[in-house]
């Protein structure tokens, strides 16, 4: 028999899930069959698999050393050279200005070079992560950006940080701003509506006036920043946040993101390509206000937090807007 201690970021998830993850090479099958059979009880008694697990709980597991072993996922710790630029950090959060050219998440063989494997490895050397310790929990990123868009990131250090900034930005308690230059001049501040189709085979997104099916509606807030004809600096406000919205919304009316190779012109990307060396869009998530944070969280309500574009972004906006 193997018991388990619930711990602060185990806490608070239903037995089922928490198990998946600890035997995360288990069938879900199994491990309600084991449920069902009281062959896996909650601080020694029968228990249903929508039961909220607690810190200071125990689970007891009458599963065999081999059985455990085969279910458990070995651990691994990727190593990251990756260099994070972190514009804030406390106990339970940590903020990232990621660079372009960098993955928020880690895919195919790319592990170590993305945002989550540097905080992990990060908070791994200064001791704040230990695997062997936590049984199911990660340190994770609470939103993502592009590869070639910059910006903040909000890493969550712990299960409860993390629960409590993802219902944050689906509550819209979190402002989300962004700075783009755009082709053409946009007259004035405005709120666009519209809706989204994903086409995921191409990865790639149609913004329509009406609704079709399996769209999703999106609304972006633009504020003009400057016009120097042809161009527009922009900041742009999510409010409901789709895959490639800021870049697709802003295509549909007409003024797609300087160098989106995706939704942009051919023509002007090819242009600062030639003269400023840019491959990739000029986006960045320069801004974001914290609103509304339940505890332990509260003490970030009211706080704005900035985060400065890439060299070649301030370069592009002072030659062009004299900013």
């Amino acid at each position: 028999m193997k018991e388990l201690n619930i711990s602060k970021n185990d806490s608070g998830q239903r037995i089922d899930r928490f198990l998946k993850k600890y035997l995360s090479k288990a069938p879900l099958s199994f491990i309600y069959k084991m449920i069902r059979k009281k062959n896996i009880k909650l601080n020694n008694s029968k228990t249903t698999p929508d039961t909220i697990i607690y810190e200071g709980d125990t689970i007891q597991l009458y599963l065999s050393d081999n059985t455990i072993e085969k279910f458990i996922e070995k651990d691994q710790m990727d190593k990251s050279s990756l260099r994070l630029n972190i514009i804030y950090e406390d106990e339970n959060i940590i903020l990232i200005n990621k660079p372009v050219g960098i993955l928020s998440h880690s895919a195919n063989k790319e592990y170590g070079n993305n945002i989550v494997d540097g905080m992990v490895h990060y908070l791994y050397k200064k001791g704040e992560y230990c695997p062997r310790i936590e049984k199911t929990f990660t340190p994770a990123i609470c939103n993502r950006l592009d590869r070639n868009t910059s910006g903040i990131i909000i890493g969550a250090k712990n299960y409860g940080a993390l629960k409590l900034i993802n219902q944050a930005i689906k509550d819209r308690n979190i402002e989300r701003y962004y700075k783009t230059i755009v082709k053409g001049e946009i007259k004035k501040d405005g709120i666009m509506e519209g809706y989204l189709v994903k086409d995921a085979e191409l990865n790639k997104v149609e913004v329509t006036l009406g609704k079709k099916e399996d769209s999703k509606k999106i609304t972006t807030s633009i504020k003009v920043i400057a016009f120097s004809p042809p161009y527009t600096l922009l900041e742009v406000q999510l409010i409901t946040g789709r895959t490639h919205q800021i870049r697709a919304h802003l295509a549909s009316i007409g003024n797609p993101i300087i160098g989106d190779v995706k939704y942009g012109s051919k023509s002007i990307n090819e242009y600062f390509m030639k003269k400023y060396g840019l491959n990739y869009q000029l986006l960045h998530s320069n801004k974001i206000k914290f609103n509304e944070i339940g505890e332990p969280l509260s003490y970030l309500n009211g706080r704005e937090f900035t985060a400065e574009p890439g060299k070649k972004f301030t370069q592009i906006e002072r030659e062009l807007f004299g900013l």
